[in-house]
């Protein structure tokens, strides 16, 4: 299973804009079960990361981490690609 660790850039956080963005993004890898949650939150914690009200659930502020996970054939890549979104601050114009 492949994870990464990203930090939440967007000033208010995983709140609806960026957490439109990303749930589309992850929504294109529908081969894969992509899920997120926040670092150090228990396992069962976990949410799809293809859902925006899921997304916005975690309550994950600026600056907090999250850990995505994802297994399959392309997993690696597209935890890149979803770190690369959420370490992008989509507030700003």
């Amino acid at each position: 299973m492949a994870e990464r660790t990203a930090t939440i850039a967007s000033n208010a956080g995983l709140h609806a804009r960026p957490a439109a963005v990303f749930a589309e993004a992850a929504s294109h890898y529908e081969h894969l079960d992509i899920t997120i949650a926040v670092e150090g939150e228990p396992q069962h914690d976990v949410v799809d990361a293809a859902s925006m009200l899921s997304l916005m659930s975690l309550g994950a502020g600026h600056g907090e981490r999250v850990v995505l996970r994802a297994d399959g054939h392309g997993a690696e890549e597209a935890l890149d690609q979803l770190a690369q979104i959420l370490g992008t601050d989509h507030d700003t114009k």
